[in-house]
């Protein structure tokens, strides 16, 4: 799986990304959810070849050409799945040269280092696809009964090991230091291992609770209208993640909102029934709020209409937007709305209607397009 490609010359980038291959596993899913159509699990389709990254070859850009042998979507995913199956000391996911977070390159490029987040992730994919593949009896007994107990044991490493006592850590490097715990000076709390706890259902039932309270203390900045995807930035502190410390403090993944990880905690509160507080983020968020006056405007200083990757999160720099036009965040935040708050949730192609809104919403309508009618 490639971390990003160029579909006219077939050249992309390999690395040892964590997380690139499981996306695949997560949309054959949501996709199989949405619909009721598992056939495409027995569409074909080739492979890329290349070579192998060396043991110390984080990545390559080159081209990569198709196979003549083909897989089914199925066989794709069971491959997706099985690589991934990777853990640590802590009985974590490895993380590889990144996992979401690109920026986090540095912390397990020498096989050690592992991912919380990445744990709550994998988790979510094993509990949906097992209940996919049980429904159309299309795997044996046996790789079921593995990704079943995979799933136990996953989910009793990221509460306890995985665990800091307020919240959930976000990674162990591969010099044994920690990420996102209370110890740390910087990157305390991160948002994502908070959120997806919730999303995944692997948290335990009082830890999501816990967790999502101390993101908001720690991590809801209302003066700015931001959710930041971690605090303290790194800076000056002793731990070298990876590229994300040659960020300015306060942008993009180095403590700014990350509008993909906002967007789940506002996932989440839905998740939990808490209408008011989801509602209010997800306003608090949309770029129409921070060009409510001249000054905002000025101080945000992009496009009031779109959807942004960023916004700056510390210092002078707070509150200004960064890379907009951000088609990954837009979507994830037309989801949220619809599906989350206002509760318009297709399964199996049957229409559901499961809102989670404010308390003082006394009604609200919909305008729905079946197909072409």
């Amino acid at each position: 799986m490639q971390h990003w490609w160029h579909e006219e010359n077939k050249r992309g980038i390999r690395t040892k990304f964590s997380d690139d291959l499981l996306w695949l596993v997560y949309l054959t899913c949501e996709y199989i959810e949405f619909t009721g159509d598992t056939s495409i699990l027995e569409e074909k389709t080739p492979y890329l070849m290349g070579e192998p990254l060396k043991e110390n070859e984080d990545e390559r850009y080159d081209k990569f050409e198709t196979t003549k042998e083909e897989g089914t979507i199925l066989e794709h995913c069971i491959k997706a799945i099985d690589r991934s199956l990777n853990f640590g000391e802590n009985r974590l996911p490895k993380i590889g040269s990144g996992d979401w977070n690109d920026g986090f390159s540095n912390v397990g490029t020498k096989g050690k280092g592992e991912s919380v987040w990445l744990g709550f992730f994998l988790y979510d994919i094993l509990d949906r696809f097992i209940k996919i593949i049980k429904e159309n009896n299309n795997m044996s007994e046996e790789k079921i009964t593995q990704y079943e107990q995979t799933m136990q044991q996953l989910k009793k490493a990221l509460n306890t090991n995985g665990w800091d006592g307020r919240w959930y850590k976000r990674a162990f490097m591969d010099d044994g230091n920690t990420l996102g715990s209370m110890e740390n000076d910087e990157c305390r709390i991160d948002s994502i291992a908070q959120s997806w706890s919730i999303i995944s259902n692997a948290g335990d039932n009082d830890k999501k609770y816990i967790s999502i309270e101390s993101l908001e203390n720690h991590l809801i900045d209302k003066e700015n209208g931001i959710i930041k995807l971690l605090d303290p930035p790194f800076e000056k502190g002793k731990l070298n993640p990876g590229y994300i410390k040659s960020y300015l403090a306060g942008v993009r993944e180095n403590g700014g909102q990350y509008t993909h990880a906002a967007i789940w905690v506002i996932i989440a509160e839905a998740i939990l029934g808490f209408g008011d507080k989801a509602t209010d983020l997800y306003r608090m968020i949309n770029p129409i709020e921070h060009t409510r006056t001249k000054d905002s405007s000025n101080k945000y200083k992009v496009e009031p209409y779109v959807i942004p990757a960023d916004i700056y999160g510390a210092s002078n720099l707070a509150g200004r937007g960064g890379w907009t036009w951000y088609t990954g965040s837009s979507s994830w935040y037309y989801k949220a709305g619809i599906e989350c708050i206002l509760g318009l949730k297709i399964k199996n192609d049957i229409l559901n209607i499961e809102p989670c809104i404010p308390k003082d919403w006394k009604e609200f309508n919909i305008k729905y397009k079946w197909n072409e009618k």
